[in-house]
């Protein structure tokens, strides 16, 4: 999705990338506090919320999960004092040239230290970049990258860079309610790219050989999915694969309805599957209708090519599974 050709004139065409391009560098958030210090019922709630049971994150010498690091920084409904003019009048420009819909696109964190109840959170943030236009299934816009590093009691604790598009709507062709037809298929066009990047690759390169593999600790053999740098068990960086046999059941499932994308064409049933392996994996549920869906189904993984250069992992529901659904 960064990627993308440049656009053909359209909303924003008036506006110079290089009266962008002066906003990098520029500070995004300036001597920014977080509300609350990092406390032991936050922690908890993130937690259960994961399913995360590691030790570390309970107990005497509890730390605070890594990936938390963002959370002690959001200021909620009534934002932070420290958001400085430049964002905002960043925003304002993109905005004013048409760029009026946003879509958080990624995000990535390095962490330096563990965050521990107690420690209070300061935070400064950069404008990092601004992309010149791209053109993007979702529409024409600019990529926005913000660098913020966050301390504790001063110390830098990590750094969280965070990407939004700012766009202009693509405009959608074709007539609604021609589910199935030609003008359909062509309106729906191609799906999103997945993000590959150095701890991810592998996985990818298992799909495209029909093969779905976990990653397995090479100290403590706990399993786990999605891939990580490291054990969220016992914190090793060491690990090899294993493949999955294909065999689970559904643990839950959302049916989606909106929001209306191009690249899909709603409702359909995206579900947790627990894997025989002892994992869970995100994908759809095909091969029962998306209101037949139900926990504990039985399913198999097969491999869906959706266009010319991607194919995915889906899971079917199996024969007999289908039938009582569809009963």
């Amino acid at each position: 999705m960064r990627g993308g050709e440049r656009a053909p004139e359209a909303a924003g065409d008036t506006l110079a990338y290089a009266e962008l391009k002066a906003f990098e560098g520029r500070a995004a958030a300036v001597a920014g506090r977080g509300k609350d210090p990092v406390n032991a019922s936050m922690i908890r709630h993130w937690c259960e919320a994961m399913g995360d049971a590691h030790p570390a994150y309970t107990g005497p010498d509890q730390v605070a999960p890594p990936t938390m690091l963002q959370a002690w920084t959001m200021g909620g409904l009534s934002g932070h004092e420290g958001r400085s003019d430049a964002y905002d009048a960043l925003l304002a420009l993109l905005d004013g040239a048409g760029y009026t819909s946003v879509v958080a696109t990624d995000c990535e964190q390095e962490y330096v230290r563990a965050l521990r109840p107690g420690d209070s959170i300061t935070f400064d943030a950069v404008i990092e970049s601004v992309s010149e236009r791209k053109t993007t299934k979702l529409g024409t816009g600019h990529f926005v990258t913000t660098r913020m590093d966050v301390r504790a009691d001063g110390e830098l604790a990590g750094t969280h860079r965070f990407r939004i598009l700012k766009y202009a709507p693509a405009k959608k062709h074709g007539v609604a309610g021609e589910r199935g037809s030609a003008g359909r298929r062509e309106a729906v066009g191609r799906r999103p790219r997945p993000v590959i990047n150095r701890d991810n690759a592998g996985f990818w390169e298992g799909v495209a050989a029909h093969r779905l593999l976990i990653q397995r600790c090479g100290d403590c053999g706990v399993r786990r999915f999605p891939w990580l740098p490291g054990c969220n068990a016992c914190g090793s960086a060491e690990w090899d694969t294993v493949e999955a046999s294909g065999e689970g059941t559904v643990y839950s499932y959302v049916v989606m309805h909106h929001p209306p994308f191009p690249a899909f064409d709603p409702p359909y049933a995206v579900g947790l599957v627990e894997l025989a392996e002892g994992v869970r994996i995100v994908s759809n549920v095909v091969g029962v209708p998306y209101d037949k869906v139900r926990i504990g189904m039985p399913v198999r993984l097969e491999f869906l090519r959706v266009d010319e250069e991607l194919e995915l992992p889906v899971f079917r529901a199996l024969a007999d599974a289908a039938s009582e659904g569809g009963s």
